[in-house]
Formats: structure tokens, C-alpha cells, sequence
């Protein structure tokens, strides 16, 4: 009988559960690390919530254990890659909260529309400053939505319902999926420019730390009021501060912060400004559904071996794991390829094989690489879900499988239709199985994927290589290797460097000055 322990507070439907698919079941909340130390190694599972930390001294103690299972979203408390290394399967629910998190998107809203934390200190001081508080109705406003996934859908019907008028920013959603919400997809200056109130829900990646940077925080609507219940990060919280005391933001409402648990923000005591200590998730039916979903889904993987939602496996059955990993490795490699350089809306994405992966199972293959180009936007998307997150934006995707031989073995190609036209990325397995990209955008270019790296289209000519290397190193950057295509003999050409370090925001500023420079962009990949 498989055996787990329940490490931090959690509705007791979850141990319910366990008992019931019989797992055997332990709950011992509050224990201090060298405690959960002591104890790990004679747990299969592990059910935990945000205050057990598992890294690697745990991880190291827990000989039997196969899953983790975190009922919430976030596993900023998971060292996952040791958790990997350990052969420790990682799951969370990213779905159980969504409902609870819209409605206090929703609840701040109307807080800010009214000024109700400050009419309600006043009125409790002895005041009666009814003439003090003149706030504004939702109706006929125009929402903002910065994120239109599973959350920020569920707050566009609760805001049309509202008879607010709903824009939203989204490179995921397609024409077709924002007609089914009942909002216009917009470009994200339109949406700063149009939005009387902003609400953010996208998690924070490279792409999206600081999406309401200074400048972009300039460029909205006088007196917008703003809403953040997804992550701390995704606003400049000085330049907010500055924009509250200019009058420029009407108001600001935030659940999540940089640094949490923020208890001295220098937005505190900011007028009109409203805080609230990250209680996105917490109602009770929120904290019953994502406890009821952890026991299930760790049960099923103890008892059947079926993954759900795991942040670090895909969802392959035994026999067909060990072929296919090498081929899912190069389907995320490409699609985060293309999720990285890709720009303009996503409406439509294919994945051809031929040669020995068509032979293959191709929904592995497909999953990693909608994994790899959602993973730019979202921190949640794994090989399981990332399928059901590409339906739910409307992404059209296709998947061919061709009996052809080319000029490789075996091939991976991803085309994705932007608003810009098809791009498209291509690779392949060397004898090692290691792999390797061979063309980028219809040229042709050999490349590991691995590390930071650089990416560079620029005019074909003499002396350019040489400028880029001197910029490079006089930064202090060292390159790793060089990897060169061009369309023809002083045409576009492409160069993609391996780096030793992320290259300063300040060189590439530099480079991109350099003469014969159309485009740079940093790149980054799993090692």
C-alpha cells in the first residue's frame, strides 16, 4: 500500500480521499525541516501546501518518495530540477482556485470604484465625510484584461455581466476564442491607452516582469484604477507609487507584491492605494476543491501510474518513454525557440514529423512542444496541460505526420501563423541523441539549444562577425560557439551565440546599433 504524508494544513477531504483510494495516509502539519527530514524517507508521496519547503537536503532524505503533490499553484517551494534529478514526479492544481481568484479581482474592483477600506476607517473613526467620497460606477467602463487564460476568462464574464466593455491583451488568445469570451483582443499600448481599469492575470516570466513597467504605466488613461491578484512582479511598484501621488493612477489595488510577506511596502499609507496579504486562493471552497484534486491526482499516480498536471513529466506510459524522451527533449527545445522569437499574435501552430518520429506515439511530442512555447508566458504549463491551454486560447493546432524520406533521419518541424506571417523552426537527433537545430526561419543553421544565448539577424557582409565578437567581449561576454546562416551571399543572415553569461540589457542595446543589424534578441534554454 502506498504511503503519504500530509505535511501542511489541508481540508481533510484530501486524507478522506487517500483512505478511500487506499493510500495509506499520514497528516503531521507544522514540522520543522530537520523533522520532515527525519520522517520523508518512509513516505511514496508527499501533499504538501506553501509552507513545506522541498529542497534539496529533503529531497536528498526521501529515498521511496515517487510524487509531490502541492495543492495550489505556485511551487516557488519546490526545487524542482533536484526534484527531477531525483526522479520526483511534481504536481500541482492550477485550476482549483480560478473561480475564487476572479472574484477577488472583482471584489478589489469595486473597492477601488468606491473607496470603501477608506469610507469604511472613516465612518468607524466618527466621521460622516459622505460628501468626501465620490467614486465611480463600472458601468459602461472599459476593462482591461492583461492575461485572458482560465482566470482572467472567468473575470471578462463577471466584468460583461457588469455591462462593462472588455479589451484584453493576450498573445494566446485568438480572434475566435475572444468572440466566444465577448471581449476585443488588443495590442497592449491600445489597452493602456483605452483601459479605465486594469486587472493583470499572467504569471511572471521574463516576458511578462514588469509588463506595467514606468513607461507603460505613462502611457494609460488618466485616473486608471489598476488590479493585480497574479504575481508580484508584474508591476514597477515605484513607479506606481509615483503615478498614485502624480494623480495620473486613480487608484491601485494589490493582492501579490515583489516581496512577500510585505510588511513595509513604501506603498503603504499611498492615497489611493488598497492592499490586501495574497488572499487570491482563500475561501473555503477554493482551499476544498485544490485539496480534493491533490488527493486524486496522487492517488491515481501511486495506484495506476496516470499523470496529471505534473510540472516535470509527461504524460507517457512506460513502454514508450524511453524512445520518445530524446524526441520530446527536441520538440521543447523548438517550440521554446519559437515562443521566444516569434512576435505578433498566435493563431494557429504545426507540428510535422517524418523520418523515425513518425513512427512514434506524436501527442507527446505535440504536448512538449506546446509545452516549450507556452512556458515563455506561463509558469504552470507542463507537457499534460499544456494541450488543454492551447485549446482554451483558441490556438489552432495540427499535427502531420509524413512518410517521406529526407535529408535526415528523423525531423521535428514547428510552424506557427503569426500576425506577421509563418515561422518556422526545424531539428533534428544526432547519433547521440542529442538535439539539434537545422533550420530557422527557412534558413539553414546548425545549432545546440542549451544556456543563454544570443540571436541576430543582420544584412550579410564583410567585418560583421568581427564587431559583434569585439562588443561581445569588450561586455565581458564570452561566447561558447557560433552558429551561421544566410538566405544568400549578402542577404539576411541569422547568428545564434551561445554565451556563457545573459548578455546586459546595456550590450544589447549595443549591438543592436551595430551597422547591418535588423533584430536581437536574448534567448534562454534548459541545459
Amino acid at each position: 500500500m502506498p504511503k503519504v504524508l500530509i505535511s501542511d494544513k489541508m481540508d481533510p477531504r484530501a486524507a478522506q480521499i487517500f483512505r478511500e483510494r487506499g493510500v495509506e495516509v499520514d497528516e503531521k502539519p507544522g514540522l520543522s525541516k530537520e523533522e520532515l527530514v527525519a520522517i520523508v524517507g518512509g513516505y511514496d508521496g508527499l501533499a504538501i501546501r506553501s509552507a513545506t519547503k522541498i529542497g534539496r537536503d529533503v529531497l536528498n532524505a526521501a529515498n521511496n518518495l515517487k510524487v509531490v503533490g502541492r495543492a495550489g499553484i505556485g511551487v516557488d517551494n519546490v526545487d524542482i530540477p533536484a526534484a527531477s534529478a531525483k526522479g520526483v514526479v511534481v504536481m500541482n492544481t492550477p485550476f482549483g482556485n480560478s473561480i475564487t481568484t476572479a472574484e477577488h479581482a472583482i471584489a478589489l474592483m469595486f473597492a477601488l470604484a468606491r473607496q470603501l477600506p477608506e469610507a469604511d476607517a472613516s465612518t468607524q473613526a466618527g466621521k460622516w465625510e459622505k460628501n468626501r467620497f465620490m467614486g465611480v460606477e463600472l458601468t459602461n467602463k472599459t476593462l482591461g484584461l492583461i492575461g485572458a487564460g482560465n482566470i482572467g476568462s472567468i473575470v471578462a464574464d463577471r466584468a460583461i455581466g457588469l455591462k462593462m466593455k472588455v479589451i484584453a491583451f493576450d498573445p494566446f488568445l485568438s480572434a475566435e476564442r475572444a468572440r466566444e469570451l465577448g471581449v476585443e483582443k488588443v495590442a497592449l499600448d491600445e489597452l493602456l491607452a483605452r483601459a479605465d481599469f486594469i486587472t493583470l492575470h499572467t504569471p511572471l516570466t521574463d516576458q511578462t516582469r514588469n509588463i506595467l513597467s514606468a513607461e507603460n504605466l505613462a502611457n494609460t488613461k488618466k485616473g486608471v484604477r489598476i488590479i493585480n491578484c497574479a504575481r508580484g512582479g508584474l508591476i514597477d511598484e515605484a513607479a506606481l507609487k509615483k503615478g498614485l501621488e502624480s494623480g495620473h493612477i486613480g487608484g491601485a489595488a494589490l493582492d501579490v507584491f515583489v516581496e512577500e510577506p510585505a510588511t513595509a511596502s513604501p506603498l503603504f499609507g499611498t492615497p489611493g492605494f488598497i492592499s490586501t496579504p495574497h488572499l487570491g486562493a482563500s475561501t473555503s471552497e477554493a482551499q476544498v476543491n485544490v485539496a480534493i484534486q491533490v488527493a486524486e491526482q496522487m492517488s491515481d499516480f501511486l495506484l495506476t501510474g496516470a499523470v496529471t498536471n505534473a510540472l516535470n513529466m509527461p504524460s507517457v506510459s512506460a513502454e514508450e518513454a524511453p524512445r520518445l524522451r530524446p524526441y520530446m527533449a527536441l520538440a521543447e527545445k523548438l517550440g521554446s525557440l519559437v515562443g521566444q522569437l516569434a512576435h505578433g499574435g498566435l493563431s494557429a501552430i504545426s507540428i510535422e514529423v517524418e523520418g523515425a518520429a513518425a513512427e512514434l506515439n506524436q501527442k507527446p511530442i505535440t504536448g512538449a512542444v506546446l509545452a516549450g512555447l507556452m512556458r515563455v508566458y506561463s509558469d504552470t504549463v507542463n507537457m499534460v496541460n499544456a494541450p488543454f491551454l492551447a485549446k482554451e486560447r483558441g490556438l489552432d493546432v495540427r499535427e502531420v505526420r509524413h512518410d517521406r524520406e529526407g535529408d535526415y533521419h528523423t525531423l521535428v518541424r514547428v510552424s506557427v501563423a503569426t500576425s506577421e506571417g509563418e515561422r518556422s523552426v526545424a531539428g533534428t537527433l544526432f547519433g547521440d541523441y542529442k538535439p539539434r537545430l537545422v533550420e530557422l526561419f527557412g534558413i539553414k543553421v546548425e545549432a545546440d539549444l542549451t544556456g543563454p544565448m544570443l540571436y541576430v539577424v543582420n544584412e550579410d557582409a564583410p567585418g560583421f562577425i568581427g564587431r559583434i565578437g569585439t562588443a561581445l567581449g569588450d561586455a565581458g561576454v564570452n561566447i561558447g560557439t557560433f552558429h551561421l546562416g544566410r538566405r544568400a551571399a549578402g542577404g539576411e543572415a541569422v547568428l545564434l551565440l551561445s554565451v556563457d553569461t545573459p548578455v546586459p540589457q546595456a550590450t544589447l542595446d549595443t549591438v543592436a546599433k551595430l551597422p547591418g543589424v535588423k533584430r536581437v534578441k536574448p534567448l534562454h534554454f534548459d541545459r
